[in-house]
């Protein structure tokens, strides 16, 4: 059948169906076409690698002043030519493509939309294992001595968990969530928490929310005017508190008072005063070169002075200084998805740009797709993209939306109501906590323990008690974080052994409702010293200021051979009480436990769902239409119930009509 026949057909099919949308640009975001979304992620891969191949021309180079200016391209300059890398035939990987191309194997692989702890490791121990640094490399041996997500990226365990890492590796779990910013978070959650937390977390979250709204953008808008939005509506899923939400309100509030658009060397200049120069007077810390916040804000300073150019934004990113492949192969990536495969090409009229991909440069074991096998070159952004696009079905259809009864159409599912706050799930942890609910109740919380350590160095703390219950490990709050406070308690005494048992208690000034108790390990040792865990551990709770058994059990049951694990004990039944006590029996030779958090924990708060089913019948039939028009309400998240999500709702009603239609189905 020729392509007119086809248009004919598809012109009839509309006139009969009457209010379907036209497969446009104009049929508005929540409705996609699979064939288009798929041209966008070839534009996603291609744009990223172009980005990181020329950010990495500057890479560390300048991390303080002089930093490089607009004047510095192209020209050669310190060893090294500033200018596009257009000509790799296959693009070599690196590690801002490599790890998440792991990602999409994991998730082709298991066929999920979620990946598991051990299915996060596993896939790292078989695939990554050169080409890591910092964090990553930190999580990695983390795993190999057992410890599972999310304890790899925790600051009890990892001592570079504020660095960039996991605002490389992430961004694409936006993309499999188009439209669901909340759905892109959860799936995101475990993969950024592998090498993160803190304000560092909240950057990766920032990005991956970012490559989520990427398909929501309004067509009509400039250039400008969209990665505005794009950033203004990102920044609404970090709380004010972090430190990455003052990067993100520091550069776009410098980038909207700017009077010359060209000069996006001033908003870099006040990221070096505030973040590094001048970082402990604005009660800051100033880590590395390779951190998460300043390479944060080269990136929204990319982005938005950028203002929608691919050229130019990966031209300011590669000259903005410090890590300065990271945040121009992210945000290349972003504008490469929103332009597409053809409209990346189109950016490099110069240049023949390759699609092949060479994956083994840098990762292990993975599967080569493009014959002949061991020639270099193993995929390419085609297949790639191809093998998304099943991924992304089961996504969207997990968070309510639609995949099926339309062919190569989905339809995203609601907005869940509510502040977008609530959408992530690190706040969705910290609410439980009653440890950080006290306190922000302004009540006090206080802990003890019946033996006093010695550790050796590297061995944790002994003292302050409070270590035990500071809540840092599940704190949303994103702020500034010290070392110490990010520490694990130990009992070791050096000489030990210690004694037999030891007693470690956290009380609250008030009563909470306790549906589980978590206790989260510090380090394990084999060897001299050996011990860290717990042989066997009782709960007791305070209730009517006596100290009761606690009934329930273990959600997973302790490991020996896995350091820093997360250790909840639901109870059998939920217990109003002031206090939380651990008695346990100490483990290895040494005789002794480790502790980075002993917390009760509320019950589970359910993450926010957005749906079609306006009734609440169970079932997506016309009387949902009758309902919303009964009481209009917003299913498209921008705020207002009007007519959009009307015509969005009825479009969830009548889905399938059309696929029906050509079928011959009634």
């Amino acid at each position: 059948m020729n392509r007119r026949c086809v248009r004919v057909i598809m012109v009839g099919v509309m006139g009969l169906v009457g209010t379907l949308a036209r497969p446009s640009r104009a049929q508005g975001p929540r409705e996609i076409d699979a064939a288009a979304y798929a041209e966008s992620l070839r534009g996603f891969w291609l744009g990223q690698t172009i980005a990181n191949w020329t950010g990495l021309r500057t890479e560390g180079l300048r991390t303080a002043p002089p930093f490089y200016t607009d004047a510095d391209w192209p020209v050669a300059f310190d060893g090294r030519t500033i200018d596009f890398v257009l000509t790799q035939d296959p693009w070599a990987a690196d590690d801002d493509t490599d790890i998440e191309y792991v990602y999409l194997h994991l998730l082709d692989q298991h066929a999920t939309a979620r990946l598991t702890p051990r299915q996060i490791a596993d896939g790292w121990v078989a695939h990554v294992n050169r080409f890591i640094w910092v964090s990553n490399a930190t999580a990695r041996s983390l795993i190999a001595r057992g410890a599972l997500p999310p304890a790899t990226g925790m600051g009890c365990a990892n001592e570079h968990r504020l660095m960039i890492d996991a605002q490389l590796t992430t961004e694409l779990f936006g993309l499999f969530n188009p439209g669901r910013p909340d759905a892109a978070l959860e799936m995101a959650d475990l993969p950024i928490r592998t090498t993160a937390s803190g304000h560092a977390a909240h950057a990766a979250q920032f990005y991956v929310v970012l490559h989520s709204l990427a398909s929501q953008v309004d067509p009509s808008l400039s250039g400008r005017d969209k990665v505005v939005w794009l950033v203004e509506h990102a920044r609404a899923y970090l709380p004010n508190t972090s430190k990455a939400a003052d990067v993100c309100d520091t550069v776009l509030a410098d980038f909207l008072a700017n009077p010359d658009a060209n000069d996006w060397e001033r908003t870099r200049d006040l990221v070096y005063q505030r973040y590094q120069a001048g970082a402990g007077a604005n009660g800051f810390v100033f880590r590395a070169w390779y951190e998460s916040s300043v390479n944060f804000a080269t990136g929204l300073i990319a982005l938005l002075y950028g203002q929608g150019d691919l050229r130019r934004t990966i031209q300011i990113g590669t000259l903005s200084g410090w890590d300065s492949d990271n945040g121009t192969a992210t945000m290349g990536g972003l504008l490469g998805f929103m332009l597409g495969e053809a409209g990346v090409r189109v950016a490099f009229p110069e240049a023949t740009l390759s699609e092949r991909f060479w994956i083994t440069r840098t990762r292990d074991n993975l599967p080569d797709y493009v014959s002949p096998p061991g020639d270099g070159v193993e995929d390419t952004f085609t297949l790639m993209a191809e093998r998304m696009i099943p991924v992304c079905r089961r996504a969207i259809a997990a968070s309510g939306g639609l995949v099926e009864g339309e062919p190569g159409r989905w339809l995203a599912a609601p907005m869940p109501p509510g502040p977008m706050l609530s959408y992530n799930p690190l706040s969705r942890e910290d609410a439980r906590s009653n440890t950080n609910a006290v306190r922000r109740a302004g009540g006090v919380v206080a802990a003890d323990s019946t033996q006093l350590g010695t550790p050796g160095t590297g061995r944790g703390v002994a003292y302050p008690f409070g270590v035990l219950a500071n809540g840092r490990e599940t704190s949303f709050d994103g702020r500034e974080e010290d070392e110490i406070g990010r520490n694990y308690f130990s009992t070791e005494i050096v000489p030990g052994p210690g004694p037999a048992s030891v007693s470690l208690t956290v009380t609250y000034d008030r009563s909470v409702d306790v549906h589980t108790i978590r206790f989260i390990e510090g380090d394990h040792f084999h060897g001299a010293p050996d011990g860290g865990w717990a042989e066997s551990t009782a709960f007791q709770l305070r209730v009517g200021g006596v100290w009761v058994a606690a009934a329930g059990a273990w959600l997973e049951l302790p490991d020996a051979q896995r350091p820093f694990q997360v250790l909840d004990y639901v109870l059998t039944v939920p217990t109003v009480a002031t206090g939380v006590r651990a008695v346990c029996t100490q483990g290895g030779s040494s005789r002794f436990v480790t502790c980075a958090e002993l917390d009760t924990l509320g019950p589970i708060p359910p993450a926010p769902t957005g749906s079609f089913d306006v009734n609440t019948d169970g079932i997506l039939t016309v009387d949902d239409l009758y309902s919303w028009e009964a009481s209009p309400t917003d299913l498209t998240g921008d705020g207002a119930a009007n007519g959009a999500d009307r015509a969005y709702l009825a479009r969830a009603v009548r889905w399938g009509e059309r696929g029906s239609i050509l079928t011959g189905r009634e």
